[in-house]
């Protein structure tokens, strides 16, 4: 009787599994594109909770792709687009020493906490006046900080939404922003690689899911980790060296192009071999190319990379001919560059990690931050604008959270000059292609701790953006995987154009 081999064997790799993971996910990755736009790769079998993922939107979509740019560490809202007049009328009273009720005393302050570091921390009250002025600024008079002149100019192109809360006080809410999940609870795929495993690319040349920006602290992967999707939807590190795009699948300087292509010929025939033990994979078996793409990848980066490209004026407009701003003006722009051309999702680390958290020193630490993303960001929707890409290119601007309304004086910190973390109410903004531009939803309360109109928790964010892409984020299911009803988020239908 023949010998007959299992789909898996026992004691061996699957071939569907070595594609995945072999060559730091790139092989996975451009497999996934191309089973998801022909339909084969799917969530589980058609029924009433999981149905095929084709690569295409569920809807027609508004959006084509989406630059998520991430400041770590906690922007105060107060000194950015939510300034509240209250801390300065009350500066140095406590909270109960005012007119208004104390936020710290009402239902809510315990309904959407849920502390790692339990309740020792020491609950601030010494009301903290704002550190820098403020203008009403664009056509409706919106309330913009000093420390952000160019923002201010494109106010009117910016939609703003102040009613953001999150349930971790501590830094693990920088996670819960990608994955929805608080960081006591099993962690979820980011919100890019559902965006990869939704929709697939619109370029076979380059990868759906791009991080820009070097990650020294290693826990930064998480912003774009893929969890239980699989390698193939993580984010792909991208560097700023046209000569070395891909930092962890770089040709080593002693492999010629050639002896790198012979690799992946190589690897191919392997492939070929092992389809004669698994005729069981024919349908894959004509995809197996996908070696091909990630070389394909390697050659098509530098292009997308060179920012020579782009005359001194666009330069000049991402703050690329300014010390302080150019390299985050560098990260901008090739993210522009990389949705012209078909990724789908550019997540922009546009900070070192924790840069904003301004426990002390507020008013230097925060105004020289704002100075170094001010310009860029401010480059990026011009140029969108002015390129008519605000059709197709969404941008996101997020954070972990806001910083507390009170002056942060601890047993660990002394200085009382600064803000702790304020999860309770904060602020992110969008631009571009489907959202109210010159816009502003929500409200905190009178000052600045509360998002009482309109309160959006995360996930709010994903389910809009998804949306704003053309995926029903409720039809994004894996077998076994049971999703929360938090993770879906809740559509911010306000703010859709």
């Amino acid at each position: 009787m023949p010998h007959q081999h299992s789909p898996v064997p026992c004691g061996r790799i699957s071939r569907r599994s070595f594609l995945a993971d072999v060559g730091m996910g790139f092989t996975g990755l451009a497999l996934g594109n191309m089973l998801h736009r022909d339909g084969v790769a799917r969530a589980g079998e058609v029924g009433e909770e999981f149905e095929p993922v084709t690569g295409k939107p569920h809807f027609a979509p508004k959006a084509k792709s989406i630059i998520w740019v991430y400041l770590s560490g906690g922007v105060s809202h107060l000194e950015t687009f939510d300034p509240k007049p209250a801390l300065n009328t009350y500066a140095g009273k406590t909270y109960d020493e005012t007119t208004l009720p104390n936020p710290q005393k009402l239902p809510i302050f315990l309904e959407r906490s849920r502390s790692v570091v339990g309740f020792d921390r020491d609950v601030v009250s010494k009301i903290f006046p704002l550190q820098v002025g403020y203008q009403k600024r664009g056509r409706n008079g919106i309330e913009v900080s000093d420390w952000l002149p160019h923002l201010g100019n494109v106010v009117d192109d910016l939609c703003i939404v102040r009613s953001m809360y999150t349930t971790d006080n501590d830094h693990g809410a920088e996670f819960q922003m990608h994955t929805g999940r608080h960081f006591l609870d099993e962690q979820q795929p980011t919100i890019g690689s559902w965006v990869s495993y939704g929709l697939g690319s619109l370029n076979d040349n380059l990868p759906q899911f791009v991080f820009l920006g070097q990650y020294k602290d290693s826990r930064v992967k998480k912003d774009f980790y893929s969890e239980y999707l699989g390698p193939a939807h993580t984010g792909v590190e991208l560097s700023l060296d046209p000569a070395n795009p891909l930092p962890f699948g770089a040709r080593p300087g002693s492999v010629l192009a050639a002896e790198q292509r012979q690799e992946f010929e190589f690897i191919n025939r392997l492939n070929e071999l092992s389809a004669v033990e698994y005729p069981e994979d024919e349908q894959l078996l004509a995809r197996i190319r996908s070696y091909e793409l990630a070389y394909r990848m390697q050659m098509s980066a530098p292009e997308v990379l060179n920012l020579a490209e782009e005359t001194a004026e666009t330069q000049a407009l991402y703050g690329m001919d300014n010390d302080n701003t150019a390299i985050y003006g560098r990260r901008l722009l090739t993210a522009r560059r990389l949705a012209e051309r078909g990724v789908r999702f550019s997540l922009v680390y546009l900070s070192d990690y924790g840069e904003w958290d301004s426990h002390s020193d507020i008013k230097n630490l925060h105004a020289r931050s704002c100075g170094r993303v001010d310009k860029p960001l401010a480059g990026l929707v011009t140029d969108l604008k002015r390129r008519g890409l605000t059709d197709d290119v969404l941008v996101v601007c997020a954070t972990e959270f806001g910083r507390t309304p009170a002056l942060e004086i601890t047993s660990f910190n002394k200085a009382g000059t600064g803000r702790d973390h304020h999860p309770h109410g904060f602020t992110v903004w969008f631009a571009g292609a489907g959202v109210k531009p010159g816009y502003v939803h929500g409200a905190t309360d009178e000052f600045g701790f509360h998002a009482v109109e309109h309160p959006h928790y995360v996930t709010d964010i994903h389910a809009t953006a998804l949306h704003l892409l053309g995926i029903d984020n409720r039809r994004l299911n894996i077998p076994g995987r049971k999703r929360l009803e938090v993770d879906y988020g809740k559509l911010m239908t306000d703010i859709i154009a």
